[in-house]
């Protein structure tokens, strides 16, 4: 018995159809591919190309120590704002290497905190920035005078202060803090910020490095945030653990809030500054993955 009309299949396979069942057969298939439910994973937000980012590193301590500590409300409070990066690792120790790593995608061979002898020439992130013209400084609390290239004076170590060790980089862009501008739209594209001894943790309190951060950059933070810009917080190493987990935190304009569980470490980080700003790829930031899954 055949069956009723509404029931009936029509085969849409190999078989040779007439004009208007090869039609309907078309229709069809285009129907239950409009209403099929999508298997692909969605698509990652590509990284936003901001007006200014301020990277600050901290020292020394690792993520348990800052995230959640009640001596440190004020990062805690960063981190659920922003996007907390849980897995984020340090290069190596001491500190040193890890801001060449941060700033050049790798340690240059330096494997202790002695300054270098001598300029080095390789790519980083300054020079590939003014190459491009964009514009670049690092800001050095208690450095003694911009342009400064001395080891050490009082809380400024150099250290901390990877921008001086590279030839393309001019005196111009390695600056005091108190040359940070208070009119944000005066900032650089790109800028570190790097407190004394005493702010950022190395040999002052975390209460002390905490307070510190609120007090010199949440207005910044604010800002940025309606003004497409971004705010960037790491540290250079943990307090010497095998595993080097530090405290890392995006927060501005086009971030999404959340907690991100994925690896990554300097070279990451490095990398995705680099592609938000189209800029060549450092040493090993041209194998690193960037960070894409924190973008809305």
């Amino acid at each position: 018995m055949p069956m009723p009309s509404a029931q009936r299949t029509i085969p849409c396979g190999k078989t040779k159809l007439r004009p208007v069942v090869a039609g309907l057969c078309t229709a069809v298939a285009t129907a239950a591919l409009a209403t099929a439910p999508a298997s692909a994973a969605p698509a990652v937000a590509a990284i936003p190309r901001p007006d200014h980012i301020v990277v600050v590193i901290d020292e020394n301590h690792a993520q348990g120590e800052i995230v959640g500590s009640a001596d440190a409300p004020y990062i805690t409070g960063l981190s659920r704002q922003g996007a907390n990066l849980t897995a984020s690792h340090a290069i190596t120790h001491p500190s040193q290497p890890n801001y060449l790593a941060l700033f050049s995608g790798g340690t240059q061979g330096a494997t202790s905190d002695t300054c270098p002898k001598k300029a080095f020439t390789t790519a980083n992130l300054g020079g590939e920035a003014l190459a491009a013209n964009l514009t670049f400084a690092g800001y050095s609390e208690s450095m003694p005078s911009d342009g400064y290239t001395g080891c050490t004076s009082g809380d400024y170590a150099r250290k901390h202060n990877p921008w001086v060790d590279f030839a393309d980089v001019p005196a111009t862009s390695n600056l005091t803090y108190t040359s940070f501008p208070t009119d944000y739209t005066k900032l650089p594209a790109i800028s570190f910020v790097v407190p004394d001894l005493q702010d950022d943790m190395h040999d002052g309190t975390v209460a002390q490095g905490d307070t510190w951060l609120h007090d010199n950059l949440d207005g910044y933070v604010q800002w940025a945030k309606t003004h497409n810009s971004v705010f960037l917080l790491t540290f250079d190493e943990d307090d010497n653990g095998p595993d080097n987990l530090i405290p890392t935190i995006i927060t501005g304009a086009g971030v999404t809030t959340g907690t991100y569980t994925e690896d990554v470490n300097h070279y990451n980080v490095l990398r995705t500054i680099e592609d938000a700003y189209g800029l060549p790829h450092a040493g090993q930031s041209a194998s690193a993955t960037p960070i894409t899954d924190i973008w809305s």
